[in-house]
Order: C-alpha cells, then sequence, then structure tokens
C-alpha cells in the first residue's frame, strides 16, 4: 500500500494577525474572569481565577515576544 501524503507548506504569512487576535481574546478573558470575582464568595474560587488570569498575562507577553520575532 502506497501512501501519497504530503506535509503541508508551512504558511506563517498571517502568524502575526492570529497571534495579536490571541492577544485580545485573552485579555477579554482577564477582564471575564476579574468581572466573575465579584459574584464568588469562595477563596478558593478567587485564588484560582487570579493564578489562572496570571497565567493569562505571562501568555501575553509570549505571544508579543512571537509577534516581535515574526516581523
Amino acid at each position: 500500500m502506497t501512501y501519497n501524503n504530503k506535509p503541508k507548506p508551512d504558511d506563517r504569512s498571517d502568524n502575526a494577525e492570529k497571534l495579536q487576535s490571541m492577544i485580545h481574546d485573552t485579555i477579554e478573558n482577564i477582564e471575564a474572569a476579574e468581572e466573575s470575582l465579584a459574584f464568588t464568595d469562595s477563596e478558593t474560587q478567587r485564588q484560582q481565577i487570579k493564578e489562572k488570569n496570571e497565567r493569562r498575562r505571562e501568555s501575553i507577553e509570549s505571544y508579543r515576544a512571537e509577534i516581535k520575532d515574526e516581523v
């Protein structure tokens, strides 16, 4: 049996745009999570939300560094 699978070409022409969109979405997620803090009484949930937002901020920094590399 012969396979004629060829890898897709590596097209990074719109990579910076995709990364910018990811940054925008991540910022929206941070804002939504911070708004949800007002509705939770659980200290555990509050801590989890804060930790997740910190990881999101780190991701944004990584995305920005990657955009810098792309341009």
